[in-house]
């Protein structure tokens, strides 16, 4: 036996080699760059060749020789041997065999013995192929019970999560831990139960909101989690009750006008007033907000609004009169008035009559027309179920947009930016997607999609709206994105929200396009409408009478032929038509 240098590509493989099976690429590209960084550390086995042949045959080191060619080695050292009876077939199995790689606890040691030699963790990730993120979580091993290391030395390794919670612990709460659920010979330890026993509740300064006064203020120190990626603030502490005192007092000292610190279910919910109901769109100027703490000690802000107070009238409020509630009041006698309530009621419907005969057919301009449109939301006897505060808003809250479009004299006077302004206010009051009374249905859905107010919608990949959605939902999500589907669903949630937190998501179903089963039975009822107005003499097709199909007026239609009967009665017909205003 001896050693000699020789060019590896001299060297000729044996074809009785017991590893016939190809290593994987990352296997190669490990050994390729501890032998760049620090050589070969044994040399290849070869023996001469039988037969007549003047070369050498490898033994054992197959793949040293092929990494050596492919680092670009001109001589490598080899270990020469007397060559076999069977060409080295049983060596080439007993050393494949009886090879056993080393165990995370040995590789741990091994580490630690070169940091000692002064290896810095960086050198030794490169001389092993292995990341500086994998060297330290191993060094962490230090942290571990000793008689912890000794049964995991024995291939009974915990997973990732349950190492991270023992090392974090004390060698002091290890040892007691450990005296409980020590296993017995030859058994696996219960590493779960034990990872239990040791876990302790972790708020993370990523969560916190307040700043470095309230953390010394309440004594907190942040702790390095160094099996958390490094890319992220993995900082800790375990003193929960100064953590959450510290996020009490910020909310305390920045809580907003009319704002709440709320307390929460034992589900992790917040609990809002009675009769208060939470609005997870943009809030308005009387809404109110709340904040408070969630299971991970993150302070949230939810929005909500409280209905509007009726106005009673009770004791000692003021009456008709100038008198106050409770008191005798003696009415004087009262004269006959000049029309009298029967009067008043045949004016309401002459008026009425009029008013619906000129709005067929008067000439009346565009801006006009959409003026008197916003004017007429305004009247006593239209009442909205409105998405603007949910409450039913009437003549009071609509008046503010009328008056914008009149002068003193009360009469219209506007241009065309202040009627714009005027009607997209009075939309905003009237049209509503909310579920409940205030829902317009099908036409908001109309209204939003002809304006493109899809792009207004807001990021719906949050932690409010996803736990809304099934797991088929979620996994459908994440399609056209780089988030892929984790076996729980809770996982998957977490994924997308962190996703999407710069981003922007919105869920096809509150895309504004209507139903097409909706539609069509909007266009149904309308087509029944449109039959029955038709049964009416003088309506035309859109349901106005006197108003032709081409917007012109019947009164000015050409003369008919007096000569035909059927056009005599249809002159007639239009004649009377001026109360044929459908009510709807």
């Amino acid at each position: 036996m001896q050693i000699m240098k020789v060019d590896p590509r001299s060297l000729k493989d044996n074809p009785d080699n017991t590893r016939q099976s190809k290593s994987t690429p990352q296997a190669d590209a490990l050994l390729l760059a501890t032998i760049k960084a620090v050589g070969i550390i044994q040399p290849p086995v070869i023996f001469p060749e039988v037969g007549g042949g003047n070369g050498y045959v490898i033994e054992a080191g197959h793949r040293r020789t092929r990494m050596a060619i492919a680092a670009g080695l001109e001589e490598i050292e080899v270990l020469v041997v007397d060559a076999a009876n069977d060409n080295g077939a049983m060596r080439s199995m007993v050393e494949n065999i009886a090879r056993e790689p080393l165990n995370p606890v040995d590789q741990w040691r091994g580490i630690e013995r070169l940091v000692a030699l002064d290896w810095t963790e960086e050198a030794i990730a490169v001389a092993l192929a292995l990341p500086v993120r994998q060297i330290r979580k191993l060094r962490l091993l230090a942290n571990v019970l000793p008689a912890m290391l000794d049964q995991m030395a024995f291939g009974d390794m915990p997973n990732e999560q349950q190492l991270r919670t023992i090392a974090a612990a004390h060698l002091d709460e290890q040892k007691e831990v450990w005296k409980a659920q020590k296993p017995k010979k030859g058994q696996p330890a219960a590493w779960w139960q034990i990872a239990n026993a040791l876990s302790k509740t972790r708020m993370y300064a990523k969560d916190a909101s307040f700043g470095d006064d309230l953390r010394e203020a309440y004594g907190i120190e942040w702790i390095e989690d160094l099996f958390a990626p490094a890319d992220e603030d993995s900082r800790y502490t375990t003193n929960v009750e100064a953590y959450l005192g510290a996020q009490q007092e910020w909310m305390t000292n920045n809580l907003p006008k009319k704002g709440m610190i709320a307390e929460v279910s034992q589900w992790g919910e917040v609990k809002l007033p009675q009769k208060a109901s939470r609005v997870y769109g943009k809030p308005g100027k009387g809404d109110h907000t709340a904040m408070y703490l969630d299971r991970n000690g993150k302070v949230q802000t939810v929005h909500y609004r409280m209905p509007e107070e009726k106005k009673t009238r009770g004791k000692g409020a003021v009456v008709e009169g100038g008198a106050t509630g409770g008191e005798d009041v003696i009415d004087a006698p009262k004269q006959r008035p000049d029309v009298t309530q029967k009067g008043h009621d045949m004016i309401g419907d002459l008026r009425t009559d009029a008013l619906h005969e000129a709005l067929a057919r008067a000439p009346i301009e565009d801006d006009t027309l959409t003026a008197l449109l916003v004017l007429a939301f305004a009247g006593m006897n239209v009442r909205v179920d409105s998405g603007a505060n949910d409450h039913v808003f009437g003549a009071k809250r609509f008046a503010r947009h009328v008056a914008r479009l009149l002068d003193a004299d009360g009469k219209l006077a506007f241009d065309r930016d202040t009627l714009r302004i005027a009607a997209r206010s009075m939309l905003v009051d009237v049209l509503s997607c909310r579920r409940g009374m205030s829902n317009s249905g099908i036409v908001s859905r109309i209204a939003g999609d002809a304006i493109g107010a899809d792009g207004y919608l807001p990021n719906m990949g949050t932690e409010d709206f996803l736990p809304c959605l099934s797991r088929q939902a979620l996994e459908a999500s994440c399609k056209g994105t780089s988030v892929l589907p984790r076996p729980k669903v809770r996982e998957t949630r977490a994924a997308l929200v962190e996703h999407f937190k710069d981003g922007h998501f919105v869920h096809a179903a509150a895309l504004f396009a209507p139903d097409p089963r909706d539609l069509a039975e909007l266009i149904k009822e309308g087509e029944a409408v449109e039959d029955d107005a038709a049964a009416a003499p003088g309506e035309t097709a859109d349901g106005l009478e006197g108003e032709l199909a081409d917007g012109s007026l019947a009164d000015e239609a050409p003369d008919l032929d007096v000569a035909d009967p059927e056009a005599d009665d249809r002159a007639a017909d239009q004649d009377e038509t001026a109360y044929g205003i459908a009510a709807e």
